[in-house]
């Protein structure tokens, strides 16, 4: 089951990528995570995409692509996996479908997390952070039990720079501006579902799991 994640920013796709990997035993792979494995490996392509990444540089389609084909051909890849955050443009993906047509496979689901951009905010917005242990809270889904102020040592909670409304605004919009050709691709192959990502948790995976169901059987 070959499977590619998506969604905006804080649409919950580490915690139902979490799901779908202990339901379905494949791997997850992340674009981060595919880089640093190459770089820590060593592999022409893995000491290639570092000498972009150290200029601070964007790494080339043709090195993304071959480091995206090394680490599908690795054996834990043979029941399937599930991309996340790759592809991001068209070109990818057209070129994803070529090396997977000539592995003698293909994506099978891709699965799109919605949530309204104003719920992103208030997700996204509502993180606060301890001054001094870097203990992480949620003013909405996991708050101190004091104001403003950290459980664990009683310390100054701050919000992150990147963190604040019009900084995620900014970024959700690029986002949606990215990913909205990519959607219209899939959907055009008729592999895309569209999920409410607005439910709780539990329900999101439910959805999910149905549309995967087709496949694992």
């Amino acid at each position: 089951m070959n499977i590619i994640l998506m969604g905006l920013p804080g649409a919950g796709k580490g915690t139902q990528a979490d799901s779908i990997v202990e339901k379905y035993d494949i791997p997850h792979i992340s674009t981060g995570d595919m880089f640093r494995a190459a770089i820590s490996e060593g592999t022409e392509l893995g000491l290639k995409a570092k000498s972009y990444m150290d200029q601070g540089a964007l790494v080339p389609d043709e090195v993304t692509i071959g480091i995206v084909r090394e680490r599908l051909s690795k054996p834990d890849c043979e029941k399937g996996f599930l991309l996340d955050g790759f592809p991001r443009t068209v070109p990818q993906a057209e070129a994803l479908d070529e090396l997977l047509a000539a592995m003698n496979r293909k994506v099978e689901h891709v699965i799109n997390i919605q949530v309204d951009p104003d719920e992103l905010v208030k997700r996204l917005t509502g993180r606060r952070i301890c001054k001094v242990c870097g203990t992480s809270y949620h003013l909405q889904f996991n708050p101190p039990k004091n104001e403003g102020v950290c459980d664990k040592d009683g310390s100054e909670l701050y919000q992150r720079e990147d963190d604040n409304p019009e900084t995620v605004k900014n970024r959700l919009d690029v986002n949606m501006t990215q990913t909205a050709p990519l959607l219209d691709f899939y959907e055009t192959k008729s592999v895309l579902s569209n999920i409410n990502g607005q439910q709780d948790i539990q329900n999101v995976f439910k959805d999910l799991d149905v549309i995967l169901q087709g496949n694992a059987q």
